[in-house]
């Protein structure tokens, strides 16, 4: 079985790095913003087993990889660093990720002698039990996969069920600003100003979303104002990023729904809605015992009423301390662990929303 954490759990660095110094770069890079496709090239070139090596050492054994994707788009040399899937890395394109993040300068010793290293020419050796059809890589989960059972169950609660994309990503501060637009745009008792959809269509590229996949979900939102539906589901899924600026407690999920609040906070919505939720599907998002949290237009003065500064948390990272204070932490989003991670779901429930008519 090959899923998240595989990568941590199979970490065999090359020698002379030891793992602390294998540690040490990894969380320096997942702390300056990496994301999950950067932190997997470099592993690959620091470890033994990576890169479809594990497979190679295993031959002529037969193996079969039962694949749950963590990564959007499902590249399967990159889902726990692939040790079953043949792909080599390059120290260019491994010096760039850490140039990048402006961490060249402070690599120990070992892991800049490795990565000076002439590339090997292995392809032959990692090559030869997959070329062998020893080897089996099957993709049996993905956030696809989970989007469509969140949306069937959503029609089964009577809501309309609309995918935008399983592969956001980007800084959570501009997919909150995605989510706020959407929000604007979907709730609108009139024609929504064209300035909103050319916003959306700037930004979808920068977070992971295709024009064609937004073009869509407007045109779905906009037929379902003017024909009068009930509440509209919108799902989404991926895995944005946090630049950490402080100490707090907290993770992706937890401050996405925060920064998606303030988003909400001052528009001209129905009463009852909209509702976000943004959960990590393995229970857990960061070090808290929270999945993510529930949020809505309220949330800023339902803060201000009990005295929480909401920005001074957010320059602390310290989303599940805000949302633990806040009314009791009736906001979390607490299922425990699931012990299936396909990356994180959003959630944006919009509701019936009353045109206004000449």
């Amino acid at each position: 079985m090959c899923l998240g954490g595989g990568s941590a759990l199979l970490p065999a660095p090359i020698p002379p790095i030891s793992l602390q110094e294998k540690q040490d770069v990894t969380r320096k890079l997942a702390g300056a913003g990496a994301t999950i496709q950067e932190l997997n090239t470099v592993r690959r070139a620091l470890s033994m087993l990576k890169g479809g090596r594990l497979a190679h050492y295993a031959h002529p054994a037969q193996v079969v990889s039962l694949i749950l994707s963590d990564v959007i788009g499902d590249p399967l040399d990159l889902i726990a660093s692939g040790p079953t899937v043949p792909s080599e890395v390059w120290p260019e394109e491994v010096l760039s990720v850490l140039e990048r993040y402006k961490l060249l300068n402070s690599l120990p010793a070992s892991v800049k002698e490795v990565l000076e290293r002439p590339s090997p020419s292995r392809s032959h050796k990692t090559d030869e039990s997959s070329r062998s059809g020893r080897v089996l890589n099957a993709v049996i989960g993905s956030n696809s996969v989970a989007l469509k059972s969140a949306g069937r169950r959503a029609l089964e609660l009577g809501f309309r069920p609309l995918v935008l994309a399983p592969g956001v990503c980007g800084d959570v501060r501009a997919v909150s600003k995605l989510y706020g637009l959407l929000a604007r745009f979907a709730c609108s008792r009139e024609e929504p100003p064209p300035e909103i959809a050319a916003e959306l269509l700037k930004l979808g590229p920068e977070v992971g979303v295709e024009s064609w996949d937004l073009c869509r979900t407007m045109q779905v939102l906009g037929e379902g104002r003017t024909e009068g539906w009930g509440s509209t589901c919108l799902l989404a899924g991926g895995e944005p990023t946090v630049e950490l600026t402080g100490k707090g407690q907290g993770g992706r999920n937890q401050e996405l729904a925060l920064r998606v609040g303030l988003e909400l906070r001052g528009m001209q919505l129905p009463p009852t809605g909209p509702v976000f939720l943004s959960g990590g599907t393995d229970g857990q998002d960061g070090p808290t015992d929270a999945a993510g949290a529930i949020t809505d237009g309220g949330l800023y003065e339902e803060a201000q009423a009990q005295a929480l500064d909401v920005n001074n948390f957010l320059t602390n990272n310290d989303s599940y301390t805000f949302f633990s204070r806040l009314s009791a932490g009736q906001r979390l989003l607490v299922p425990g662990l699931t012990c299936t991670n396909v990356m994180d779901v959003h959630m944006l429930l919009i509701p019936p929303i009353p045109i206004n008519i000449g």
